[in-house]
């Protein structure tokens, strides 16, 4: 890691088989390490244990107690490291995966005073309701959600070879990707100043 960089996790919202995300997951990567601005690792919910069925107690007032599953654990020392976030998401009947949902709901502190970047794909709405949805649910958690986001709409005929057709998504990639830098630097300099006010 290079300190003078943000760590961003790229987070892949889907487990669904056949899902596009990763696709879409390393072009975002792509983009972000051409950028500069961060150090870059992409996290995939696939590849963890994240069960539906949550404890008794809530994870904000829990803290590093939470009893979460083993094959959570690289997960949650991933969303604890990040400084930022963009989550890659599609959209399933006008909302998020539940993988997604349950992801979030096992944490709580490791989103608090983040920015959260979304990068969305689906159909005629390329993903707008899920990211509609999910801008509330973080806000709730003390994340700072950026205004720029990218939407695939019809991804399936929209991406070839692992790329958008569209030659103005880099260009709007680079916005998504300076606004997160700079309310990543603003935001980590207020986490190390001070506690965050809960």
């Amino acid at each position: 890691m290079d300190n003078d960089k943000h760590r961003l996790v790229i987070l892949v919202g889907s487990v669904r088989e056949g899902r596009f995300g990763p696709v879409v997951a390393q072009w975002v990567a792509e983009q972000a390490g051409a950028h500069g601005a961060f150090d870059v690792d992409v996290v995939d919910l696939a590849a963890y244990d994240v069960p539906l069925t949550l404890p008794a107690e809530s994870p904000k007032y829990a803290g590093d107690a939470y009893p979460r599953p083993a094959g959570m654990r690289g997960l949650t020392e991933a969303l604890s490291a990040a400084d930022a976030f963009v989550i890659v998401t599609p959209e399933y009947n006008h909302s998020y995966p539940a993988s997604l949902k349950a992801a979030i709901d096992w944490h709580f502190t490791q989103w608090t005073a983040k920015p959260v970047a979304f990068v969305s794909y689906g159909g005629a709405a390329g993903g707008r309701h899920a990211v509609l949805h999910l801008e509330n649910v973080l806000t709730e958690l003390h994340a700072v959600t950026v205004r720029d986001g990218l939407a695939f709409p019809n991804y399936f005929t929209a991406w070839q070879d692992g790329r958008p057709l569209d030659p103005e998504a880099a260009g709007c990639a680079k916005t998504l990707l300076d606004q997160l830098s700079w309310w990543t630097a603003v935001l980590r300099a207020g986490r190390e100043a001070a506690p965050y006010p809960s």
